[in-house]
């Protein structure tokens, strides 16, 4: 594994980091990401100069369908929500002949049939970044503030039991309060927490909420 091992090192010294250059969500609530399209052109050059390929080997994969029915003035239309969530294997191999084994994980929703490309094109950026350990961003407290001059928290009270899930709203991709909910998140009125402790919302449909609210903040 020695040329294996000293080409990931030059990789790793070549791309020292990346930035998270992609706006998503408003207000107090927004954060930045790393767009894929810049990991992979980033590594697809040091890869190719170091005698690096990364190739998928195997995929663990689940996907859930939910369905429902919308109606409005023009009839009622058969909607749909695709989940599919991956574990893929990719085999990390050097020109020398030289290969080990690294896994990515990655999930993705569509009304149609891109959810599993949205899920394993996730898995490709993830891997590559904890395969050769890219820090992505700052950590600003870590970098600017010690640990011993934060303020200790002060004891919070407990709240009232919940609402149980079973009896909460369901909230459907598509139907009003789904669109509320990514209004509220999107202008920094709302988190996307509070609408899950109010509403009975399903892990597809929650992936649909944040991928919409993405997609707002990229437009903006």
């Amino acid at each position: 594994m020695k040329n294996l091992t000293k080409a990931v090192i030059a990789v790793m010294k070549e791309v020292r980091g990346m930035e998270k250059n992609s706006r998503v969500g408003q207000g107090g609530h927004a954060y930045n990401g790393t767009k894929d399209q810049d990991v992979k052109e980033v590594f697809n050059e040091a890869l190719a100069k170091h005698g690096l390929i990364m190739f998928p080997k195997d995929i663990e994969e689940h996907t859930q369908v939910d369905r429902w029915e919308e109606s409005n003035q023009y009839g009622t239309k058969q909607k749909q929500s695709v989940f599919t969530k991956v574990k893929v294997y990719y085999t990390l191999a050097h020109e020398s002949g030289e290969e080990v084994t690294v896994c990515g994980y990655g999930h993705g929703v569509d009304p149609q049939d891109k959810a599993a490309g949205k899920a394993t094109t996730y898995a490709m950026k993830n891997a590559l970044l904890y395969t050769f350990l890219t820090p992505v961003g700052k950590i600003d407290d870590t970098e600017t503030t010690h640990s011993n001059e934060m303020p200790t928290p002060k004891p919070t009270v407990a709240k009232s039991a919940t609402v149980p899930k079973a009896e909460r709203v369901i909230v459907a991709e598509g139907d009003e309060n789904f669109l509320k909910i990514v209004k509220g998140v999107s202008t920094g009125k709302a988190t996307l927490q509070q609408a899950l402790d109010k509403f009975n919302i399903s892990e597809a449909v929650e992936a649909s909420l944040k991928e919409k609210i993405q997609s707002l903040a990229e437009i903006v």
